[in-house]
């Protein structure tokens, strides 16, 4: 949820730049609210000077320009408490809060809401007092505490009830419904939804009455009461439609999206969620877009569509990490977290089915993901890095889907030939992860992975740091498990064999600095014991 600008402004202060705002004009209400700033005396018309720099901080705000917003917030506040009008303070405090926020710092935009919260109480000025305590339960959202904002939508209920404010308040008990919704509350979130649907249409506003239809919408899918929510959808579509809503209409698509797929009825669910994403772009709502792709991908899950689930999956993540630098979503990187169990679901499903062509290599790309991560790691990646490192891992070998079963499973030797079509896997390989896009490169892993130090291999012969630093890792943990396994043509080496083996390789087919990594934290073996291991034939597992 976004937090709540307040956008009054006397009807004399800069028209220019509040009619080019109405209009959309943002860089020519910049302009205007710029020159009115300028020309006023910031000593004998503070009030009026704070008005107008927070009018500048509120178009930078809707440009997305966070940290200039931030600088005009801060010469707002320090215009409004020069003033010495409460009400002024109040509300550039508000607007600074509001910048802090969206630039990442929540414990200072909390701060900054608090004091403002502080300052307006005793002003008896519910409107702003609801806009606080609306901003505070957005804070209190995104860091995952529902009973907080809770706690501050009913305040914020509270003081709109006091102005009269039925649309405000229709608005806030939406938002405690869902609250309560996703805190497993069905009966709580029942009754704020039924005396949100009241005011709703009192107030006669049908936008107002279409947002509250849907919002019933999505909490009877949640409860999975598909043909109940199917008639507020119904509703919905009805009253956007007729206001030519663009947002509201993909909003709507978006519910009928999770309706149909949790009625098993993929081709409406996919048709649904592709216009959800048409609109979405259309309106600049990169959350509505993300969502609609993560739950394309889920339809796509279920269909066994795996190419078609982790190209959607990878746009999901890509706006899902934009929208993490402003911390605009609550639960975000859960999302990002359920993204990548996904991908690794997916990805693991697809690289054992390519590895059953092959008889002799079951396994071999769980292990080879185990043995990487841990280098990976020994070589200092982290966190979700290191999930994409096990996930390129799994894909190394894709490109082998093309290569004829009898060529993977011969009992002797290549020919020139069929080496030459073995060597088409990593070209392929890489062809098919270019095509699925994902988020975290790892493309140089399926592509080079067969690269030598020496410059020896293929397909680039690329040389020493040359190789990607991902080919390199995934290179020593793949010839590792390689050599430890029982191929076609040859029983597995034992460990110590293929020690000495790889020793050979150092400065040659492997990075040096990475095998000895390997050796040591990997394999846990002492500098000294992995070099008697390679001299004599005597490293224990």
């Amino acid at each position: 949820m976004t937090p709540i600008l307040n956008a009054e402004m006397s009807p004399e202060l800069a028209e220019a730049g509040r009619a080019a705002e109405q209009e959309g004009e943002l860089d020519l209400a910049l302009r205007a609210y710029g020159d009115a700033l300028a020309s006023v005396d910031p000593f004998a018309e503070a009030t009026l000077a704070a008005e107008l720099a927070r009018a500048v901080a509120r178009i930078y705000h809707k440009r997305g320009d966070y940290a200039e917003a931030l600088e005009a917030a801060e010469q707002c506040l320090t215009h409004a408490e020069r003033s010495g009008e409460p009400g002024a303070v109040v509300a550039a405090l508000n607007a600074l809060a509001i910048s802090e926020q969206f630039l990442g710092r929540l414990d200072r935009a909390q701060s900054l809401y608090q004091r403002a919260a502080d300052t307006a109480e005793p002003l008896n000025h519910p409107t702003l007092s609801a806009i606080i305590q609306q901003n505070l339960a957005t804070i209190a959202s995104v860091r995952g505490d529902r009973r907080m904002a809770l706690e501050h939508y009913r305040s914020a209920l509270k003081a709109l009830r006091l102005a009269h404010d039925a649309s405000a308040s229709a608005h806030v008990l939406a938002n405690i419904a869902m609250t309560h919704a996703d805190l497993g509350d069905w009966p709580a979130a029942e009754r704020a939804q039924a005396e949100a649907f009241a005011l709703a249409t009192q107030a006669g506003d049908p936008d107002l009455l279409a947002h509250v239809e849907l919002n019933h919408a999505g909490m009877l899918i949640q409860q999975q009461r598909h043909e109940d929510a199917r008639a507020h959808c119904d509703r919905a579509l009805e009253l956007y439609s007729r206001l030519e809503s663009k947002s509201g209409l993909a909003a709507t698509y978006k519910c009928y999206g999770l309706l149909y797929k949790g009625t098993a009825k993929p081709q409406l669910a996919e048709a649904h969620l592709l216009m959800v994403v048409q609109l979405a772009r259309q309106c600049a709502d990169p959350l509505l877009e993300a969502e609609a792709e993560y739950e394309r991908a889920l339809v796509y899950l279920d269909e066994g569509r795996n190419r078609d689930v982790l190209q959607a999956l990878g746009r999901a993540e890509r706006l899902f990490n934009e929208l993490r630098v402003t911390q605009q979503v609550a639960d975000i990187e859960q999302r990002l977290d359920r993204l990548q169990e996904m991908y690794l679901q997916v990805v693991r499903t697809w690289g054992e089915s390519i590895e059953a062509k092959d008889l002799y290599t079951a396994g071999h790309c769980g292990r080879v993901a185990d043995y990487a991560c841990l280098l990976a790691e020994a070589a200092g990646f982290a966190g979700r890095d290191l999930v994409w490192v096990r996930m390129g891992a799994f894909l190394h070998d894709v490109g082998k889907m093309t290569v004829p079963r009898e060529t993977l499973n011969k009992p002797g030797p290549l020919s020139d030939d069929e080496w030459a079509v073995m060597r088409t896997h990593t070209v392929v390989g890489d062809e098919i992860v270019a095509d699925l896009q994902f988020p975290f490169d790892i493309r140089p892993m399926v592509r080079n992975h067969h690269e030598h130090w020496d410059g020896t291999g293929y397909p680039d012969r690329l040389a020493g740091a040359a190789i990607p630093l991902t080919a390199r890792i995934l290179c020593v943990a793949d010839i590792y498990d390689a050599l430890t396994t029982a191929r076609a043509y040859r029983p597995a080496f034992t460990h110590e064999q293929a020690l000495r083996i790889m020793d050979e390789l150092a400065d040659k087919g492997v990075d040096p600095e990475l095998y000895r990594l390997f050796r040591v934290r990997v394999l846990g073996m002492e500098e000294g014991e992995a070099a008697a291991a390679v001299a004599g034939g005597q490293g224990s597992e």
